[in-house]
C-alpha cells in the first residue's frame, strides 16, 4: 500500500505512470513505480497482475528511436 501523500495512482488507472519511482536500473532499461508497475525504456509496461502493455507507437519523425540517450554520440552531418 502506498504511503505517499498524496497517494500514488493505482496500477489500473490511466495516470499510473505518475506514481513515484522506487527503483531504477537505467543500465538494464527498466524502473519500478510505487504502484508495482514496471516500466521499460521503450515505453512498454508490466502491470502487477501480469498484464503487459505494448510500447507506444512513435510517429515517423521518431522511427527507430530506442528511447535511450547516447551520451557523447557524434552529431549527424546536416
Amino acid at each position: 500500500m502506498c504511503q505517499h501523500l498524496p497517494p500514488c495512482p493505482p496500477a489500473d488507472s490511466v495516470g499510473r505512470e505518475a506514481a513515484r519511482l522506487v527503483a531504477y536500473h537505467p543500465e538494464q532499461g527498466w524502473g519500478l513505480l510505487c504502484n508495482g508497475v514496471v516500466f521499460f525504456d521503450d515505453t512498454g509496461e508490466l502491470l502487477p497482475d501480469g498484464r503487459s502493455l505494448v510500447p507506444a507507437q512513435a510517429g515517423p519523425a521518431y522511427a527507430g528511436h530506442t528511447g535511450r540517450v547516447q551520451v557523447g554520440a557524434p552529431a549527424s552531418a546536416a
